[in-house]
């Protein structure tokens, strides 16, 4: 179980509606996720990636006119880890926010890089839809 969370977000001078668009869409992911980069694709109705840890499967939340982008990554070995993620209003644009959960277990050093890591993957998607 995760003990607790810490949020990256990044403000993007862009909709919200633009925002949710384009990441609610599975298939743009190597675009900006770093943990992704290598490629996704539908496979039986399932999203799966190949990652740094190997095969994993992405379950993401329906659609919806709220922003919610929650999504679970399903480890090879079978963890699943839920990731809380909104698209939200922000004066100029959107907000992006991604919640960061800490695993039982890890470490500072490795719950700040994941962290990091998170934070860096936002800032690409701001320049990847900034103008």
């Amino acid at each position: 179980m995760s003990e607790r969370s810490k949020f990256a977000s990044v403000v993007i001078a862009r909709a919200p509606a633009e925002v949710y668009e384009y990441v609610v869409d599975p298939a743009h992911l190597p675009e900006w996720a770093a943990g992704v980069a290598s490629g996704i694709e539908r496979r039986d109705g399932r999203w799966v990636a190949k990652s740094p840890m190997g095969e994993i499967e992405l379950r993401f939340a329906p659609r919806n006119e709220f922003g919610v982008l929650d999504h679970d990554v399903v480890m090879p070995d079978g963890t699943v880890y839920y990731n809380p993620m909104r698209v939200v209003p922000h004066e100029g644009g959107s907000e992006v926010v991604f919640g960061v959960r800490r695993p039982t277990g890890a470490s500072d050093v490795a719950w700040e890089a994941d962290v990091a890591a998170v934070q860096h993957d936002l800032e690409t998607l701001a320049r990847v839809l900034e103008p």
